[in-house]
């Protein structure tokens, strides 16, 4: 790749192909993809795709997981550059302060629940993996926050594998390390709400 064929982008992270990798998982940090998934996409030699891959992987920025004998790679989203790079790649922004649940386009939905929800978090389930899709922290007791959860489910556009718990019963799971709560919250965060970093400290 010649100097003066690089567009800035390609300039700052040193190859066209990195580039275009870290544009596919940050612009789309909820999801995951495998190895020829990737090169349709990108458009690139596979094998320039592979060795970018190790590249990234070596650094932390993303990782891989195995699912059905193929190994799907996805933004680590505990990266400490990881925000940054979501920044640079897309509009996608943390839910955890009101402005951003706003310029997300989730404010709509956390409107009519805000006096009854405590805490938000969407995981980003790869195909096959048990687990939960959404957490949801607040006061049930009404079942307002289990109905809003079915508008969630409409927005996502699938099924979700939701689970609701209040605040005091989610604090007490998250001190004596429950392992169900520790397995929820070891999963890829896609979406966050958490204005009192009840899930997220």
């Amino acid at each position: 790749m010649s100097k003066e064929n690089s567009t800035p982008i390609e300039k700052l992270f040193g190859s066209k192909t990195r580039a275009k990798l870290l544009n596919l998982f940050f612009e789309s940090s909820d999801k995951s993809f495998y190895v020829r998934e990737i090169t349709r996409v990108i458009e690139e030699q596979i094998n320039s795709v592979r060795r970018e891959l190790l590249n990234l992987e070596s650094i932390g920025v993303i990782k891989n997981e195995t699912y059905d004998n193929k190994v799907y790679y996805s933004a680590n989203m505990k990266h400490p550059y990881a925000h940054a790079l979501v920044e640079i790649f897309s509009k996608k922004v943390d839910l955890s302060k009101d402005k951003d649940v706003k310029e997300s386009g989730w404010e709509e939905y956390v409107r009519p629940v805000k006096k009854y929800l405590s805490a938000m978090a969407l995981t980003n389930r790869l195909p096959g993996q048990e687990g939960i899709d959404l957490l949801i922290v607040g006061d049930d007791k009404t079942k307002k926050l289990t109905h809003w959860a079915e508008m969630i489910e409409k927005k996502v556009g699938k099924p979700l594998n939701y689970v609701i718990f209040s605040v005091e019963d989610f604090l007490y799971r998250k001190s004596v390390r429950d392992r169900f709560v520790l397995e929820i919250l070891d999963m890829n965060i896609s979406e966050l709400f958490d204005p009192d970093k009840i899930i997220k400290e």
